[in-house]
């Protein structure tokens, strides 16, 4: 998915998009942004679902189309927005963001794309991949000395490990899914059920 100004997107769909926008200095040019332009206009019901769309689908770079096939494919669930959630955050680049072998959701994907990761024991070069409990992901040997792993030889990786349903070893540089990733409405920062509505039109 090709993106001409993340900057612009940022100031459309709010600065959790993208982490080079959740920045101070993007916070506060927001604001000032904003009190210049005075009263913001309404936004009507469609609108809100439009945007909520568009921010779940730049936050992890997904296209129309690919993103479509999701809804649809959760639609007929018991609950529609705990399976996007989960469809969502099980793609191999969202594991592998989760995981910190990757400092961003893009990184990830040309972690991927590259051919660095291994699934199962087998290389595995399609972002969206889907992954399920119990699936083991491994930096390839032959990558472990690439300069895009060389933050975790001196213990100074930022993985995520307060994560639950996901394990990383650190220095055999895999990590393991152990259970299904949490969804708490109030807490994912999405609001799925607008994206339902939206495509419900």
């Amino acid at each position: 998915m090709k993106i001409t100004s993340k900057y612009k997107v940022c100031k459309r769909l709010g600065g959790g998009v993208f982490e080079k926008c959740q920045t101070q200095k993007f916070t506060l040019a927001e604001a000032r942004f904003r009190k210049a332009k005075g009263k913001v206009r309404a936004v009507s019901d469609y609108g809100k679902q439009l945007l909520e769309k568009q921010r779940i689908r730049f936050t992890y770079g997904i296209a129309e189309r690919q993103f479509g096939n999701y809804v649809q494919a959760v639609t007929g669930a018991d609950d529609p927005s705990r399976a996007l959630f989960e469809t969502l955050e099980m793609r191999l680049d969202s594991i592998v963001y989760r995981l910190g072998l990757a400092q961003t959701r893009r990184a990830a994907r040309q972690l991927v794309s590259h051919g660095h990761l291994l699934v199962n024991g087998r290389r595995v070069t399609v972002p969206s991949h889907h992954m399920h409990v119990g699936d083991v992901i491994a930096v390839r040997e032959g990558s472990k000395q690439s300069p895009l792993f060389a933050r975790f030889s001196g213990g100074e990786a930022d993985a995520v490990t307060a994560l639950t349903w996901v394990q990383f070893d650190q220095a055999a540089l895999s990590g393991k899914i152990i259970g299904l990733p949490p969804y708490a409405p109030t807490e994912s920062g999405h609001a799925f059920p607008l994206v339902f509505e939206y495509y419900s039109r």
